[in-house]
């Protein structure tokens, strides 16, 4: 994976609150020890719950508990020649090409147009239009202020905790948490709660679905990646490799449900799979590259979940 050096850095997209004291948990209800997410305690059985690459409706709140940051600095960081050898800029180009992919693909293949979602950098704790979180819950999407929220440590726990080093983890992280914004523009996130209310029992088998439909997104972003711009022309990445693919690959087998679940010294369940198995997140983030369209990305229809 190269990005272009040439590539302006869209800053605007963010809402850095690393600075802004954090909201207290909420939402994970786990302790955060000393570093960030390093120090948290069980962080797989976080994963197994649905922690991990998520979208999280979970108090209904109507987004007035969310707070604004200061993107002074990072804006100065990354707009220095050194800028994209950052994390935290390198990080902003991966948001900027996923929206810039979207703007073109959700008209074109949903017929809706694109509204563009901030993605929140938070330090241990934020307040959300879902309610307080704390780092614990991993990167999540909150339809109630649409808003994508990381603390950039977890980047830390997929490498060292679960065995997914590869740099392509983390624009893969991104993709799937806009996959989430995408369902949410075009409905069906709203609908599958509808149906999770209507059939209970099969709360759990949907989620799958729509987690899975995410990573389908991702992948369909991976395919196009090397066609988005920065808004004057410029190519955001010189150039996206298999090697790459192969890392988001792995990244998607190490956070299936069933791996998950192995790792915390658990039985495999299937009725408590959230997100879906290992096998599973790497067929739908294969399909979205493979195929390089969000039209084939169906996980909801008859038969597309075996």
């Amino acid at each position: 994976m190269e990005l272009n050096e040439n590539a302006r850095i869209d800053t605007s997209q963010i809402d850095d609150q690393r600075s802004s004291g954090g909201g207290g948990g909420g939402i994970g209800g786990l302790p955060i020890g000393g570093g960030g997410l390093t120090g948290i305690i069980v962080t797989v059985l976080i994963a197994v719950v649905g922690g991990f690459f998520g979208i999280n409706n979970l108090t209904g709140d109507d987004g007035a508990s969310t707070q604004t940051g200061d993107n002074t600095s990072l804006t100065q960081k990354c707009s220095q020649a050194s800028g994209r050898d950052q994390l935290d800029c390198r990080n902003v180009l991966y948001v900027n090409s996923i929206q810039d992919y979207w703007v073109e693909a959700l008209p074109a293949n949903f017929g809706e147009q694109y509204k563009p979602a901030k993605t929140v950098l938070f330090s241990k704790a934020v307040r959300t239009g879902c309610g307080n979180a704390d780092s614990g819950v991993g990167p999540f999407y909150c339809p109630a202020d649409d808003r994508v929220y990381i603390d950039l440590t977890f980047y830390q726990v997929l490498a060292k905790q679960l065995g997914a080093p590869g740099e392509f983890a983390q624009p893969y992280v991104l993709a799937h948490e806009y996959g989430h914004h995408i369902q949410d523009l075009i409905g069906t996130e709203a609908a599958m709660r509808r149906e999770q209310q209507r059939s209970p029992d099969d709360a759990n088998e949907l989620s799958v679905k729509l987690e899975l439909q995410a990573d389908c997104y991702a992948g369909a972003w991976a395919k196009n990646a090397t066609g988005t711009d920065d808004g004057s022309g410029q190519k955001i990445f010189k150039s996206i490799s298999q090697q790459d693919i192969q890392e988001g690959l792995d990244t998607a087998a190490k956070i299936g449900d069933d791996t998950l679940q192995k790792q915390s010294g658990g039985t495999v369940n299937p009725a408590e799979f959230t997100h879906g198995t290992s096998a599973q997140r790497q067929q739908w983030f294969k399909t979205g590259y493979e195929s390089g369209s969000p039209k084939n990305c169906d996980t909801f229809a008859a038969g597309a979940i075996s």
